[in-house]
């Protein structure tokens, strides 16, 4: 027998403890896709709370960052809701979204090579009307490298430098939730616990995190709670370290 909680459907709302009002971020009974006959997800149900580190596994085709990118309006709506600080932002555009408090950093093409590193950091805050400059300090006291080559073209930096630049970019709003789509891929395995060690730090810091993972038993070890994703589905919802030690999420999700 399982100890992680199975979650599916209708059940998954019930055993993930979702109520409104109670998280930051509420996904209930998403159904979303790609145009009009791509379906990827059917009935996810997942939540964030303030503060929270959360991450979402699964194999391949999942439906992982398809979960993460209808959080910031970039699929196709077809059933459900999703709740962030009580205000309902289904069907809302990315445009509205950031305004809220939610940041977002994609898997790749996630910095514009083109401009310097400063540059990228300032399109962080491209709807203020003047830089915070107390928000650019933070972002270099974070990551120093940055201020090192903050004039240097964001192409011409490393992947793992690349990788911090769109975190920086996205915490220029000083974001109540961000939402990082495989931040680790692509980058060299010395680098791995580097990213993952700021990560830890920007959620020690109060932002809360929903993060899809490829390298999952890494994840799952940092993580407050994760969900395992199948198909499009719920599988499982459990805090990290139980969904570790279980064995039937061991053997089929995580490699044994």
């Amino acid at each position: 027998m399982s100890d992680a909680e199975p979650a599916g459907g209708v059940e998954a709302s019930r055993e993930s403890g979702i109520t409104e009002g109670e998280h930051l971020l509420t996904v209930r009974d998403v159904d979303a896709g790609y145009g009009e006959d791509l379906q990827i997800l059917t009935s996810v149900n997942m939540f964030v709370d303030e503060g929270e580190y959360v991450t979402i596994v699964g194999p391949n085709g999942a439906g992982k960052s398809t979960a993460m990118k209808s959080v910031f309006g970039l699929t196709t709506h077809m059933g459900g809701n999703i709740v962030f600080d009580g205000q309902d932002i289904t069907g809302l555009a990315p445009e509205d979204i950031i305004h809220l408090g939610i940041g977002y950093v994609p898997q790749s093409d996630n910095v514009f090579p083109s401009l310097s590193v400063r540059e990228n950091l300032e399109m962080g805050a491209y709807i203020l009307e003047e830089v915070p400059q107390d928000a650019l300090e933070a972002v270099y006291d974070r990551f120093p490298i940055l201020e090192e080559r903050e004039e240097q073209r964001a192409g011409t930096l490393s992947g793992g430098q690349q990788q911090m630049l769109a975190m920086g970019r996205a915490l220029m709003l000083d974001p109540d939730l961000l939402l990082l789509d495989e931040p680790s891929a692509g980058l060299a395995p010395d680098l791995v616990d580097e990213m993952f060690d700021r990560i830890d730090v920007i959620n020690d810091d109060g932002t809360a995190i929903l993060m899809v993972e490829q390298n999952a038993k890494e994840a799952l070890r940092r993580c407050d709670r994760g969900y395992v994703l199948a198909q499009g589905e719920n599988r499982y919802m459990d805090d990290g370290q139980r969904l570790l030690e279980d064995e039937e999420v061991r053997q089929q999700f995580l490699g044994g």
